[in-house]
Order: C-alpha cells, then sequence, then structure tokens
C-alpha cells in the first residue's frame, strides 16, 4: 500500500521532494509541484538546484585527496541553465558532438576542460574542437587516430589524445549500457593498446597524454571501477616503460542512482576510499566524467492524469506525458518512482501509467500502486533530470515539454514550452507540390 509516510520515505532519501504537513502536497524545495503545473502547464520537467549542486560536490568531496577534473557528462542533460550551474561550480564538460561543444561554449565552459569522447568525430568536428583548446580528445579507434592527426597536421595544431582502452570488465548493468565488454563497440582492445602507442607516437599531429576507460552507466557497486582501475594501472605501468609520458588517467563515470525501491546509489565515499590509494601512486591528473549521478536525482517530470480507464486485465492512467517526453521506460524498461502530487489516504489501485502515443511500448511505469486516480491528478515521475528531456523527441508531432529550475522558494523557466509552428517552422514544401513551378 502507498501510504503517505511510505511516500514520505522514499522522498526524502532519494529525491529532492518534500511533503508540505499542511496540506500534504509535493513540494520541490520550497516550491509547490501543484503551483507549477497551474503557471507553466504539464508535462513539464522541474529541477532542483539545491540538488544538482549537493550531487556534485559529493563526488568532488569524496575524491578531494587525489582533485580530480569532474567532467559533466552534458549528453545526459545540455540544458544551458543546468550547465551554467555546475561550470560556475568548477566542472569541466565531457561531450560527444560538435552541438555539445558549441552549447558548452556558449555557455561559458572553459575548453581546457572539455573532453571530446564518442566513437564517430566528424572531421568537422574534430576541427571546431582542436580550434576551441580543448583538453583532449578520448580517441575510440585506430581510424579516428588517424582522422584526427591528420586534421591537427593540417592546422598545425598538436591534438592532445587519450586512448580509451577496453578493459573487458562486466560493469552488471542493463546490456545496453555496459561499455567496457570486448564484444561493445567502444575502445581499443587491452591487449592492443601498446602498438598502437607506438604507432601513433609517430604521427604528426598528435600528443599522446593520457588513458581513458568508461566501463557503463548506472553501476552500483565498486567493484567494477576497482578491476578496471587494476588493469589500466598495469597498462600505464607498460606504456611508461616503453617511453611513453602519460599525464591524463580518465575513469569515465557511470556511478549509479537509486531508481528503485530497495536500490542503494553508488556509495562514493567507499568508491574512492577503493580507489583512492592507487590513483595517488599513478602520478596522473584524474579525470571523472559522472552524468546521471549529478543530474538525474534533481530532475523531475510533472504530468497530469487525462484520463482513467479500466480495461479487460489492467487499469490505466492516461496521461499527458509520453514516451517522447521519458523514452527511458520504453527503451531499457527503466523504472521510475511515480508519486501523487496531492496525497490522500484511502483506498489504493494498480495503474500502468500510460501516455497518449500510438504505441503499445509508451508507458512511464507499469503496476504501480496509486491512490484512487481520477481526471486532473497530478502524478510526478522521480530521477528524471538524466536522459530525459535530452532524449526527448516530437514523435506524433507533440511539442518537447518546457523546464523549470527551482532555487528555493523561487522558480525559473529554463527552456520554453514548444509551440507546433515551432515543428513546423524548419520544413518546406516545394513549389510543385502546391501547382506553382517544378
Amino acid at each position: 500500500m502507498v501510504t503517505q509516510s511510505r511516500v514520505k520515505e522514499h522522498i526524502e532519501t532519494v529525491t529532492t521532494i518534500n511533503t508540505d504537513p499542511a496540506d500534504r502536497s509535493l513540494r520541490v524545495e520550497q516550491v509547490k509541484l501543484s503551483l507549477l503545473a497551474k503557471r507553466y502547464g504539464t508535462p513539464l520537467y522541474v529541477y532542483s538546484y539545491a540538488r544538482l549542486i549537493e550531487n556534485y560536490r559529493r563526488i568532488r568531496d569524496a575524491f578531494a585527496a587525489v582533485n580530480p577534473l569532474i567532467a559533466f557528462s552534458m549528453k545526459c542533460n545540455s540544458n544551458a541553465a543546468i550547465l551554467r550551474a555546475l561550470i560556475n561550480e568548477g566542472t569541466g564538460l565531457d561531450i560527444v558532438s560538435g552541438g555539445e561543444l558549441a552549447r558548452g561554449l556558449a555557455t561559458g565552459a572553459d575548453p581546457a576542460k572539455i573532453i571530446f569522447a564518442g566513437v564517430g568525430k566528424t572531421r568537422e568536428e574534430i576541427v571546431a574542437a582542436l580550434r576551441a583548446g580543448i583538453r583532449a580528445f578520448n580517441v575510440e579507434s585506430e581510424p579516428e587516430a588517424d582522422a584526427i592527426g591528420a586534421v591537427a597536421a593540417r592546422l598545425r595544431r598538436p591534438a592532445p589524445i587519450a586512448i580509451r582502452v577496453n578493459p573487458d570488465v562486466d560493469a552488471a548493468t542493463h546490456h545496453y549500457i555496459t561499455t567496457g565488454r570486448k564484444e561493445n563497440k567502444f575502445g581499443i582492445p587491452f591487449d592492443k593498446v601498446r602498438r598502437l602507442f607506438r604507432k601513433l607516437a609517430r604521427t604528426r599531429g598528435l600528443r599522446l597524454v593520457g588513458l581513458h576507460c568508461h566501463i557503463g552507466s548506472q553501476i552500483l557497486k565498486p567493484d567494477g571501477y576497482i578491476k578496471a582501475l587494476g588493469r589500466m594501472a598495469e597498462l600505464l605501468a607498460r606504456l611508461r616503460a616503453d617511453g611513453h609520458a602519460i599525464d591524463l588517467l580518465n575513469l569515465g563515470g557511470g556511478f549509479g542512482i537509486a531508481y528503485e525501491e530497495g536500490q542503494e546509489p553508488m556509495d562514493m565515499k567507499a568508491l574512492a576510499a577503493a580507489l583512492v590509494p592507487e590513483l595517488r601512486k599513478l602520478g596522473v591528473r584524474v579525470i571523472f566524467e559522472p552524468g546521471r549521478s549529478i543530474a538525474g536525482p534533481a530532475g523531475f517530470l510533472l504530468t497530469r492524469v487525462e484520463y482513467v480507464k479500466e480495461g479487460a486485465v489492467k487499469n490505466f492512467a492516461i496521461v499527458d506525458g509520453a514516451m517522447n517526453d521519458l523514452i527511458r521506460p520504453s527503451l531499457y524498461s527503466a523504472f521510475h518512482r511515480i508519486l501523487p502530487v496531492e496525497a490522500r489516504r484511502g483506498r489504493v489501485r494498480t495503474y500502468d501509467v500510460v501516455g497518449p502515443i500510438c504505441e503499445s511500448g509508451d508507458f512511464l511505469g507499469k503496476d504501480r500502486q496509486l491512490p484512487l486516480l481520477r481526471a486532473g491528478d497530478l502524478l510526478v515521475v522521480c530521477d528524471a533530470g538524466a536522459y530525459g528531456m535530452a532524449m526527448a523527441s516530437n514523435y506524433n508531432s507533440r511539442p518537447r515539454a518546457a523546464e523549470v529550475l527551482v532555487r528555493g522558494g523561487r522558480h525559473h523557466l529554463i527552456r520554453r514550452r514548444e509551440k507546433v509552428e515551432d515543428l513546423v517552422a524548419p520544413e518546406a514544401i516545394p513549389a510543385f507540390l502546391n501547382g506553382t513551378g517544378r
């Protein structure tokens, strides 16, 4: 049964929502979600500034002994206000496209704190990154290294590169988001790295500066990181013995959060206790690339019930939020807690919380016990700050949601809601279709 105390327990341990004891409605920081829904409409992304900053500082402080560069993985959330808040705290950025580079620079990121990852960098993106003066490229393949070298030589700007190593470590996570096993598309196989270093050390335009590995996402236990660091330390020693100067060691991100009841997020203090002693021996600049663990628990998707439908074997709460707003449940079978904004005592019922899109895969949650729902009720989907709005689309010609940042008792619109006119504005109908030309 979903009781008010049970809801409050979930909220206090995992999110930044709290309950107003006077009217039993949920708030982000000091602002009622019902007020935000009335002011900005639904579906609506809501972020807590306090939780965002707290999440970043938790990682920074755990690893303070090695003073890492924490490069926020902006693919999980690239809103300019979110980026600026973190940049003001001193973060760098982990980027995977030219668009993210442009966004990051426009938001005030220090190019010397930008790491360019991704398996398919184009020549145009490489040029832009070199001209910006980024800290390093994470190189995923030999052909990519050759392409970066050729562009760098033409521009006469040596390209700093870190070779991404595939350490063949199982991160014990969803198969779509594991990245460090030998069958994954990411990185150079462990046993081929030394040969590649020998070749690239002689390649005009390249400056070998480090090693990188990223074993996956939503990782809840330190074991995979401990194993990966052991293999990277072994490789680092061999490369130095070969005469290569290694200045950077990038261990990626992937720190998990507590999406589900009973889960515990990655214990950053425990992870640091396991890694820091070894890291201090290596004499390298340490880099981490967290995203989800910073933005995920700081964000929420607010949605309104449109209809309640009793099916033959299931009850459906049909809401105005959909898979185009939050695709993780449909794409990964991901679980997000769903809570009523206005808590009510009494009977509960099991619902599938589904959207209006014409797909059976359009759902936000299945088999959820909630108070008896009626049209107009507000629900909040928790831990939606990462890979939520960043992966939103216009499927079914649905305008994307607005985004709001809450700080204390104030709320700020940080992205307006799209209009249908925004969707059709880039399109053009050839004259021949209008009967006025060829």
